[in-house]
């Protein structure tokens, strides 16, 4: 379960506005990369912190409903988030570890507030001037970086809530995007849209 246990390390050294930074969609065959930055109040490093906080985890093991809820607890309450995407586009044109890390930097020079410290989930960022930590599985042991996670999965989704009903047929508000038997079935019917990742492999194995 993920803590603010680095959070208030970072406390004790000077930093105040720490932000977690974490992105999703990077394994998805269509669609963007998203990512968000978020800074909370220095409190909820300590005891005083909300007892919702205590719910903060790694986005990919909470269900829909409770990562929706956790959303509008972490929105009404954090002191900046950031928002920041990179395309399929932009995917296509280099590789989905660099848009990986542009949506992250976007996400990051989106907060309005400048971070004393960046935690990314991951490897540091490359050219970026912010002081930063890189965490292993991050999103299981920052709440910061877990949180961004939950917002920036909750923003995806609903983006491809929205894409399905303009890409009718490939079940996007099922899958989200990802390569089930379902989505590859699609594609080779259909053929891929304009925001399909055209450098991913969108055959499945054995067709």
């Amino acid at each position: 379960m993920a803590d603010f246990r680095i959070e208030r390390k970072l406390l004790k050294t000077g930093c105040t506005a720490i932000a977690g930074v974490d992105e999703v969609g990077r394994g998805a065959l269509f669609g963007p990369v998203m990512a968000v930055a978020l800074i909370f109040p220095a409190r909820f490093y300590g005891p005083l912190r909300p007892a919702w906080t205590k719910k903060i985890n790694d986005s990919k093991l909470l269900s829909p409903t409770k990562r929706m809820g956790l959303m509008k607890n972490i929105l009404a309450d954090a002191l900046s988030v950031g928002v920041g995407a990179a395309s399929n586009a932009e995917i296509d044109a280099r590789n989905v570890r660099w848009a990986s890390e542009l949506a992250m930097k976007r996400a990051i020079a989106n907060l309005k507030r400048r971070p004393d410290m960046v935690l990314v989930d991951g490897f540091p960022l490359k050219d970026v001037d912010y002081p930063q930590m890189g965490i292993r599985q991050g999103d299981r042991k920052s709440a910061s970086i877990a949180a961004a996670s939950i917002v920036a999965k909750v923003l995806r989704d609903g983006l491809m809530d929205v894409f399905d009903t303009a890409c009718r047929g490939y079940g996007l508000a099922r899958h989200k995007g990802y390569g089930t038997v379902g989505h590859y079935a699609s594609i080779r019917k259909m053929g891929p849209t304009s925001l399909h990742r055209r450098s991913f492999n969108l055959k499945a194995r054995g067709h």
